[in-house]
């Protein structure tokens, strides 16, 4: 088993292609052609992880929150960011990171909270837009099945539940070979050729595009094949950030709070005022999600459960929700259960290490 084997189960849940703007996902610090004696996974790499790994004889960790998240001007050991690097370099030690690549999938770390809360109907909260385009693409009557069967088996054609969607035309196409050509039809530097065609239109999501086309080239029989992939507006409903969910029975806001603290292992919960209504609807964000607070009070939710909301950010609930602040490391500490979760369905007869350390660099005094 290599590195390269466990970044590729992982990147198969939680593309790169979908992380945020300001992120560092991916491979930090070694060669993905390591082979691996052991894999410990951790919410972050801090040199206590490190030697962690080593006295458990791993030689990979991959954690949530990236190590590096802007480049490194000097390696010298003065920070503990720069020592780790210095020290997994040493030890031959691959460093990777899931982070909001893995927060932005509809079975990721959201989706962890609202297990553990039982919150039942879960959908993303503030999906993400501009990551499809629709593919179009014209193929001779006698192709078209193939031509079609090919983008479904590489990824096209997927509308949330739905797979090998598509929709058909028929028309006429016209070329004319130049005297260079090799064409499928027709001779070179012959007469226009009019032939008919099949209009094949597919939704394709963006980390598809690649190997949709290569598909599309390697199976239509045209010398130069016309397409045209052009990105559209429409969110895709199982990427985002966020979720929002019900309880299966409604609760008091007191009882909700406890079940919050019990259920999500917290110690201390800060919280806006209480609104004396029953909890229904819930949203959820791990880490830190004052941003979707808009999203969470539009959809009508009772309570939002995140982190790392500031003093004059709470001002914001205005009484239409319940703000709950759990705490940053609190909300994602079951993330390393979701990825091991993962890497055993992928790769059921490896086995990873949970990290047996707290990485919260917060202390409560309750």
């Amino acid at each position: 088993m290599q590195a390269k084997d466990i970044i590729n189960a992982l990147e198969e849940i939680a593309p790169l292609t979908y992380q945020e703007n300001y992120d560092n996902s991916g491979v930090q610090v070694g060669d993905i052609q390591t082979t691996l004696k052991g894999v410990l996974i951790s919410l972050d790499v801090t040199e206590a992880i490190l030697e962690e790994a080593l006295e458990r004889g791993c030689n990979m960790i991959i954690a949530h929150h990236p190590l590096l998240f802007s480049g490194l001007k000097s390696i010298t050991g003065k920070t503990y960011i720069e020592r780790i690097v210095q020290k997994a370099i040493k030890n031959d030690i691959v460093i990777y990171a899931i982070h909001t690549n893995l927060d932005n999938m509809a079975d990721g770390v959201n989706k962890m909270i609202a297990r553990n809360l039982g919150l039942i109907n879960t959908r993303i909260l503030a999906p993400l837009g501009g990551i499809i385009s629709k593919l179009y693409t014209y193929a001779p009557e006698n192709v078209a099945d193939k031509v079609r069967n090919a983008l479904f088996e590489a990824g096209a054609g997927n509308i949330g539940a739905y797979s090998e969607c598509s929709f058909n035309s028929d028309g006429t196409g016209t070329f004319k070979p130049g005297i260079d050509t090799n064409p499928t039809i027709g001779e070179a530097g012959g007469e226009r050729e009019s032939v008919k065609e099949v209009k094949i239109e597919v939704l394709v999501a963006k980390d598809k595009e690649k190997q949709v086309l290569k598909a599309l080239f390697d199976n239509h029989p045209y010398e130069e094949v016309a397409y045209e992939l052009i990105a559209i507006q429409n969110s895709n409903q199982e990427i985002g950030a966020g979720m929002i969910g019900m309880l299966p029975n409604p609760m008091a806001e007191l009882d909700f709070l406890k079940h919050i603290k019990e259920n999500l292992n917290t110690d201390c919960i800060r919280y806006t005022a209480l609104r004396n209504k029953p909890v229904g609807k819930v949203a959820i964000c791990g880490g830190s999600g004052s941003f979707l607070l808009k999203d969470a009070i539009a959809q009508g939710a009772d309570f939002f459960i995140t982190g790392d909301f500031k003093y004059h950010q709470f001002f914001d609930a205005e009484g239409k929700i319940v703000i709950s602040d759990i705490g940053h490391y609190e909300s994602e500490q079951f993330t390393i259960q979701l990825i091991q979760e993962i890497l055993k369905k992928k790769i059921p007869n490896f086995a990873t290490l949970l990290s047996n350390l707290s990485t919260n660099p917060v202390k409560y005094f309750c």
